[in-house]
């Protein structure tokens, strides 16, 4: 059941993948700068609000083409690592969000601004994820396919929740974001940050608090949680392509979840109602949010997404004190 919800003062809002660059387009710039555009009319009922908004944004499958891109010219141009393809996507993206973003306010005449902060997270270098890769991140192949790409440039390959083969890499868990201080600051004064993109640039602190990149994507949601911790920020949303969480996905008795309790969310993860490749990390996420001391997770569409923020849509997940 679903409860009239206040508007949050503070507020993150992380905003999938697939709303900055579909599985389904080539990935020219035109594409891009449409999806972009469609994406920041989506977030202007947000964006216009008089609040503390930080918004972060996924980097799939732009960092996959990237990476790709890197392997395939390899002959004639130097590869660059991971943790420099993860920075171009976040750089690239980010530029086009906050440009559409401020064009949308300026059709409205709002002076409000978005800036974009380059920003690093440090991981642990013993975190085991390193041993076992297993974040998808690239486009989708066919077994045969995937045989044919790891055998010729070495990279691990899983199968993807049923809709594919995929490059997989470490996904270690955010430690610290770096100069989140930052974010803070501007967020304060009214500027929209955009911040974390793609999970971070995956670094590791030295002895002498000096980094060095890691050879890792992090999930973009673990960050998110853990960067709206740190500030504070007491409702997170995440943005994607369902409406609302369902159990038993796909199924005649499928059921959508409106408002549950982290206790009842975590159950269904852990009977695998959640796939790791899809709803499962925003799942884990929300947990860990809450954990932490947030007080509402909300999935919701992204079109939904000001109707969600009222509680008119949308799964909303809470702590277990909540009555649902």
């Amino acid at each position: 059941m679903y409860e009239a919800l206040e508007i949050p003062e503070r507020l993150l809002v992380a905003v999938g993948g697939n709303a900055t660059h579909p599985e389904d387009i080539e990935g020219t710039s035109a594409e891009q700068n449409a999806i972009a555009a469609a994406t920041a009319r989506a977030l202007l009922p947000l964006t216009s609000l008089d609040n503390e908004l930080v918004i972060t944004h996924g980097n799939g499958p732009v960092v996959g083409k990237i990476l790709m891109r890197q392997v395939l010219t390899r002959e004639r141009i130097a590869p660059m690592p991971l943790d420099i393809c993860v920075a171009h996507s976040q750089g690239g993206i980010a530029y086009l969000l906050m440009q559409a973003i401020e064009n949308s306010l300026r059709e409205l005449n709002n002076e409000r601004h978005c800036a974009v902060l380059l920003t690093q997270v440090e991981v642990d270098a013993d975190d085991p994820a390193f041993e076992n890769p297993s974040k998808p991140i690239g486009a989708f192949y066919t077994e045969e396919q995937a045989r044919q790409i790891s055998n010729e440039l070495g990279w691990p390959m899983k199968e993807d929740s049923g809709r594919g083969w995929r490059h997989v890499v470490a996904s270690p868990m955010p430690r610290h974001v770096c100069d989140v201080s930052l974010v803070q600051v501007l967020a304060r004064r009214g500027t929209i940050v955009i911040a974390g993109g793609g999970g971070g640039i995956p670094v590791i602190r030295g002895p002498k608090g000096t980094r060095q990149g890691a050879i890792a994507v992090i999930d973009k949601d673990m960050t998110s949680a853990h960067m709206a911790n740190v500030l504070g920020i007491p409702v997170m949303m995440i943005l994607t392509a369902v409406s609302q969480v369902a159990i038993n996905f796909g199924q005649a008795n499928e059921q959508k979840l409106e408002q549950v309790t982290v206790r009842e969310v975590r159950k269904y993860l852990n009977e695998g109602q959640f796939p790791a490749g899809s709803m499962g990390p925003k799942i884990e996420a929300a947990i860990r949010f809450i954990n932490g001391g947030g007080q509402r997770v909300i999935i919701a569409n992204i079109d939904d997404a000001f109707d969600a923020l009222q509680g008119r849509t949308g799964t909303h997940i809470v702590s277990d004190s909540r009555n649902t």
